[in-house]
C-alpha cells in the first residue's frame, strides 16, 4: 500500500469529499471506530470528516500519517511549526533528542512520528552495541534434573508415576526478562507499521539481532513498576518511547489494515509546561517558582470539595507573590475573555498576589497592563490598584533567543 502523509494545523478539518487533504472512506471509518462512543480529545466528528481540537502530534491510520501542527499566528510554514513543536516537546522532556546515544539524530523535514521511530531505532542499536544486560528470573516446572528447590505440593501431585522427574523452582540469569520483552514487542510493532523506507533495513537488522522473547501484556501499570538502577538506566529512553507507542496503538480488529497510532499532545498543557520550564531554567535566585499549586476554593456540604490551580506561582506566600496563567490562543491584541479575567481575579484573592498575568502566544511581543474596578463599594466606578496584565509572547524561530526573551520579558514585568 502506498504511504500517504497529510499535514494540517490545529482546529482544521479533513474530509473525504473535498479539500487538498482528502482521506478515503475506509480511513474515515477507522477514525470513527477509534473515536468510539466515548470520543477522544484529539478531534470530533463532522459530516464526511473530522475536525481537530487543540491537540497536536501525529495520527497514523494504516499507511496514512496525519500530522497536526500548532499555529499561533498567520504564518502557515509547516516546516517552521514542526520545528517549533519539536523544540517545545524537547524542552519539556517529552521528546528528548539530546541523549548521548542519539546525538547525530537529524531533524529532517519529516513527521514527528518518523523522528520517534528513528530515535527508538537508534536507542536499540546503542543498547545492542553495549550488550544487553542479564537479570535473574524465577521459573518453575517439571525437570529431569534437580536444581533450585523442590515445590513439594506440585511435585507429589505430578510425579507419583514419573519418579525420575522433579517439580522445581529455580533462578535463571539471562536476557529473557520484562524490559527486553517490552522493547521486543515495540520493535515488532514498528516493523509492522513503519512507513519510512529509510528505516526498513535497520528495523529488519534489529529484529534479527535482538533475542526473540515471549509476548507480554502491555498496561500502564507495567511501566509504572519498572525501577531503574545503575545497570538499567541506559534503557530509560528506549522504554519511554516504547511506552508511548505501545499504549497509544489501537489495532483495527475488523480488517487489520487501518490500525491507528495516536501520539497527540495537549497544546494548552504543552504551552504551560514550556513557559514554566523556560522561566525556571533562567530564574533569579531570589525568586521561587511553583507550577500547578492547588488550593481549596469551595466546600460542599456533601460530595467533593472544589479546588483552584493556577499554572505558575512566583514567590508563593510572600508580599511580592505573582500568579501567571497560560492560554494557548492568540487573542490578536484584543482584550482577554471575561472568564479569563474572572479566573485571574480569584487567583489574586486566594493567593494574596501583588499582581497577576495571562500569558498568550502571539505574532508580536505585547505587555499590556489593566486594573480591576474597585469592588469594595457597590456602584463604585473608581479603579483599584489590583493589576492584571496581558503578556503576548511572539513565537521566535531562533529557539534559544525565544526562551531568553520569555525569561527577560516576564522577569522584567515581575520586578
Amino acid at each position: 500500500m502506498k504511504c500517504h502523509k497529510i499535514t494540517v494545523f490545529e482546529h482544521e478539518s479533513i474530509r473525504v469529499d473535498r479539500g487538498e487533504n482528502k482521506i478515503s472512506p475506509c480511513q474515515l471509518d477507522a477514525l470513527h471506530r477509534f473515536y468510539g462512543e466515548k470520543g477522544v480529545p484529539f478531534y470530533y466528528l463532522i459530516h464526511n470528516g473530522v475536525k481537530f481540537n487543540e491537540f497536536v502530534g501525529v495520527l497514523q491510520v494504516g499507511k496514512t500519517t496525519i500530522e497536526v501542527l500548532p499555529k499561533a499566528d498567520k504564518n502557515s510554514d509547516e516546516d517552521k511549526w514542526r520545528k517549533v513543536l519539536i523544540f517545545m516537546l524537547n524542552t519539556v522532556g517529552v521528546f528528548d533528542i539530546h541523549a548521548p546515544s542519539n546525538s547525530d539524530l537529524k531533524l529532517r523535514n519529516n513527521s514527528i512520528l518518523d523522528l520517534y521511530f528513528e530515535l527508538f531505532v537508534k536507542e536499540l542499536e546503542y543498547l545492542l552495541r553495549r550488550g544487553l544486560i542479564k537479570k535473574y528470573r524465577v521459573s518453575e516446572g517439571n525437570k529431569s534434573t534437580l536444581k533450585g528447590s523442590i515445590h513439594f505440593g506440585k511435585h507429589l501431585s505430578k510425579n507419583l508415576i514419573h519418579q525420575e522427574r522433579f517439580y522445581i523452582k529455580y533462578s535463571t540469569y539471562d536476557k529473557d526478562h520484562e524490559i527486553h520483552a517490552i522493547l521486543y514487542k515495540a520493535l515488532k510493532l514498528l516493523y509492522l507499521i513503519n512507513t519510512n523506507e529509510q528505516l526498513n533495513s535497520r528495523l529488519g537488522a534489529l529484529i534479527l539481532n535482538f533475542p526473540e522473547l515471549y509476548d507480554i501484556n502491555i498496561t500502564d501499570s507495567l511501566f509504572k513498576k519498572i525501577v531503574y538502577d545503575r545497570k538499567t538506566e541506559q534503557y530509560k529512553n528506549a522504554i519511554e518511547i516504547a511506552r508511548l507507542i505501545l499504549l497509544n496503538y489501537h489495532p483495527d480488529v475488523c480488517c487489520g489494515i487501518n490500525n491507528v497510532l495516536a501520539l497527540m499532545f495537549d497544546m494548552n498543557l504543552l504551552w504551560e509546561k514550556f513557559v514554566y520550564i523556560s522561566l525556571r531554567r533562567y530564574k533569579k535566585n531570589s525568586i521561587s517558582i511553583k507550577d500547578q499549586n492547588s488550593r481549596y476554593f469551595w466546600k460542599s456540604q456533601s460530595g467533593k470539595n472544589s479546588k483552584i490551580r493556577p499554572d505558575i506561582v512566583l514567590n508563593i506566600g510572600e508580599e511580592n507573590c505573582i500568579v501567571l496563567d497560560t492560554k494557548w490562543k492568540n487573542i490578536y491584541e484584543h482584550n482577554p475573555s471575561i472568564n479569563d479575567l474572572r479566573q485571574m481575579f480569584v487567583y489574586m484573592k486566594f493567593y494574596g498576589a501583588k499582581k497577576v498575568a495571562l500569558i498568550y502566544p502571539g505574532s508580536k511581543y505585547i505587555n499590556k497592563s489593566g486594573l480591576y474596578y474597585n469592588h469594595k463599594n457597590v456602584g463604585d466606578k473608581d479603579l483599584s490598584d489590583e493589576q492584571c496584565c496581558v503578556i503576548s509572547l511572539c513565537v521566535d524561530y531562533d529557539f534559544k533567543a525565544w526562551e531568553t526573551t520569555i525569561r527577560k520579558m516576564i522577569n522584567d514585568w515581575c520586578d
